[in-house]
């Protein structure tokens, strides 16, 4: 059976019917769990469904392998069958859209909360949309506005092997030695944490503070409090520190250089931690 999913005993198929059991029931947030065994990326696929008229908020996306998958910027995120997690949902947030910047980092929360929980793996969160042990990257999140909705997508390495990871700055649960590499288990948590998250959020509006958003993000950060050099759109950078979160999801750094202003609210850019001046 050289096909089948059960021939790596070590990365054995996720059960949308099991998934499904656990966390679609009435009062949830999540309505339906589909798992595919490849498809090109689950952001996009969901993304055509939602412009097609065929979802509703809660439909989660699951690709046991992905072959046209991005992350931030555009880059190719790879990985061998059923090594990671990678699957995507769809939300349908009634919150100002000024507010909506949130829902990538409530996410990183979220996920960062079930891999300390069920793998008992430290993950910090790097602005905006990272998952980092120590300083190598774990997980990546991408969140897309399409029409009314937004999709978010997740890619979560699991049992990646140093051989195999996409990149060398890259890491896996494996490799971290996690107390558990079972991806049925991480991804329910995954998915509980950020329907408890989303719910907090809503209910208050979207306000990061008297939800606890902003402060749940703060304690989980490996960028705020770091020295940091941003990569901004049209080929230009800025290097200081950053100083925080503000109301919309925006980073915070106080440039190194004073001519740069006292701080800038930055809601784009690639963030890239500068060696030797982390938080304390």
């Amino acid at each position: 059976m050289p096909d089948s999913p059960y021939t790596d005993l070590d990365r054995p198929p996720l059960s949308a019917a099991a998934l499904t059991r656990a966390l679609v029931r009435p009062g949830s947030l999540w309505s339906s769990i589909t798992v595919v065994d490849s498809t090109g990326s689950t952001n996009a696929d969901l993304a055509r469904a939602v412009r097609e008229g065929r979802v509703s908020e809660g439909a989660v996306l699951v690709a046991e392998a992905q072959t046209a998958g991005r992350g931030r910027l555009g880059r190719a995120w790879t990985a061998p069958p059923r090594a990671s997690l990678t699957f995507s949902f769809v939300l349908r947030p009634t919150v100002p859209p000024a507010r909506q910047g949130w829902l990538a980092l409530l996410t990183g929360v979220a996920a960062a909360s079930a891999v300390r929980r069920v793998a008992e793996v430290d993950a910090r969160l790097k602005w905006p949309n990272d998952l980092l042990v120590g300083e190598r990257k774990l997980a990546g999140i991408l969140a897309e506005r399409v029409d009314d909705a937004v999709v978010v997508g997740i890619g979560l390495n699991v049992t990646l092997r140093a051989d195999e990871l996409p990149v060398p700055t890259a890491t896996s649960l494996a490799i971290e030695e996690a107390a558990s590499t079972d991806r049925d288990p991480l991804l329910r948590a995954v998915l509980r944490e950020v329907e408890r998250h989303y719910r907090d959020w809503s209910e208050h509006g979207g306000d990061p503070d008297t939800s606890g958003l902003r402060a749940a993000y703060l304690a989980g950060s490996a960028t705020v409090g770091a020295r940091v050099r941003v990569e901004l759109p049209g080929d230009r950078a800025l290097t200081g520190r950053a100083t925080g979160i503000d109301p919309f999801g925006q980073l915070l750094v106080a440039p190194d250089d004073p001519a740069e202003g006292a701080e800038r609210a930055l809601s784009a850019g690639d963030v890239i931690h500068v060696r030797g001046a982390h938080k304390p």
